[in-house]
């Protein structure tokens, strides 16, 4: 199928798209597909989740039962666990997991196993699109071998673009449609075909000139995010030695009309993204013999805070007379931001491993999280506890992780011994103070 050919059939939406992944940003891109009137085949490995969606029913909190129902009732969308069907689609979307060995190297198995899995279907005339997030020149170096294996040519006969996701669950000003789609094409004609591929569901499309563009584009942004909430989170460190609130100074400088963007110290980085992204880069820039030190530095304090922590609590219960070892202790929150069920990566993990590390027994209550549920590096094993004035009274600590606007934080402060603050969720409560320990 030529160029001209293809394009036609995208530009008059007769094209189906195929979505690879169906989680957090597949199913938000298989909304706005169907919705912009393209015939949609998303494709998952598990099996429990396209029974659900068959069903009508959501496994993301945010992505609602109606929308499912939206979906599938408009005759547009189909999903399925049977990846023989990768020959249908004329415009492939990746949207897999690109998680950190335990070393903080690259895992690219997830999208080395899918690009295997096109290449044995691959047809003439498929677009093929990278979203998940990675170092510049793994759509080149990774993919584009692969995919080679099926004896087609690349700008000839498939073609082949990345386009970096830009999900915030939760979010509420912006959407997968509004939030402007980044497009890098391996070659001219590859960018022609993504872009108009993406023009069907998002407003605005922006072209860059390569993949590597696309690819940097999305670590750039990550990476800024990390670096600066690292400094903040290195600053909140040393002015709670100096006496000063972290949250007030950030207040106060957030005043200046320019030259000040805010941002916020937490209990650790979370999300599928920022922890993870700017370790790709830095394992990138090794082969070009160049240390990124920043970023380097940046890791280092985030991955710290969490231990921060857990020592601002046993100095807590220390001023209590309490020992850590055999103190119960509440988790205010599992998500790794506030009112939404995702804890990919969320620092509350590794909060609950600590502290069971030192002894301590732990429960946690997430109204968006009823009960935790097998991970790549945890499997907690736990169910959310029912809050309640006498609930909260038995533990020797509240520590909160995570500030979901559904919380009563001045009952929450009435009632509890000890409240750990690791967001500033409590700077509204009129009472109690003395209970409230920054962290």
């Amino acid at each position: 199928m030529s160029v001209n050919a293809v394009m036609k059939k995208i530009q008059s939406n007769k094209a189906t798209i195929g979505v690879i992944g169906l989680g957090y940003v597949g199913l938000p891109l298989v909304r706005e597909f169907t919705r912009g009137g393209a015939k949609v085949l998303g494709f998952d490995v598990d099996q429990k989740k396209i029974d659900l969606l068959k069903a009508g029913k959501s496994y993301i909190e945010h992505l609602p039962a109606e929308l499912i129902k939206e979906m599938t009732g408009s005759g547009l969308f189909e999903c399925t666990t049977d990846f023989n069907r990768l020959k249908e689609p004329d415009c492939i979307l990746i949207c897999v997991p690109t998680p950190l060995t335990k070393m903080r190297e690259p895992d690219m198995s997830y999208i080395e196993k899918t690009s295997q899995a096109i290449a044995t279907r691959l047809r003439k005339g498929q677009v093929i699109v990278l979203e998940s997030t990675t170092y510049p020149g793994t759509t080149r170096e990774v993919m584009l071998p692969i995919l080679e294996t099926s004896g087609l040519a690349v700008g000839k006969d498939f073609f082949l673009a990345f386009s970096p996701e830009r999900e915030d669950p939760g979010r509420k000003d912006y959407s997968t449609k509004t939030i402007p789609k980044v497009v890098g094409g391996y070659d001219k004609n590859s960018l022609a075909l993504a872009v108009a591929c993406y023009e069907i569901a998002i407003d605005h499309v922006v072209p860059v000139s390569s993949c590597e563009a696309a690819e940097a584009a999305k670590i750039l942004e990550n990476t800024y995010r990390c670096v600066n909430i690292a400094l903040v989170n290195e600053l909140k460190v040393l002015f709670d030695r100096m006496g000063v609130d972290v949250w007030e100074v950030i207040r106060a400088a957030s005043t200046k009309p320019f030259g000040f963007t805010a941002f916020y110290p937490g209990p650790g980085l979370g999300g599928h993204c920022i922890p993870i992204d700017p370790f790709y880069l830095s394992w990138k820039a090794r082969q070009y013999e160049m240390p990124t030190r920043f970023i380097e530095l940046a890791g280092e304090v985030n991955v710290s805070m969490p231990r921060f922590v857990i020592t601002k609590l046993m100095d807590a219960l220390n001023d209590r007379s309490k020992s850590l070892k055999g103190s119960k202790i509440l988790m205010l929150g599992l998500a790794y931001k506030k009112d939404v069920d995702d804890v990919r990566e969320s620092p509350s993990l590794e909060l609950i491993k600590l502290l069971k590390e030192k002894g301590a027994k732990v429960d946690y209550n997430d109204p968006h999280v009823p009960r935790t549920h097998k991970m790549r590096e945890y499997d907690l094993k736990m169910t959310s506890k029912k809050l309640s004035a006498a609930m909260l009274a038995k533990y020797d600590a509240v520590l909160i992780s995570t500030d979901h606007t559904s919380y009563d934080y001045q009952f929450i402060v009435d009632n509890a011994r000890l409240v750990i603050d690791t967001r500033n969720a409590t700077a509204k409560v009129k009472r109690g103070a003395r209970k409230i320990v920054k962290a």
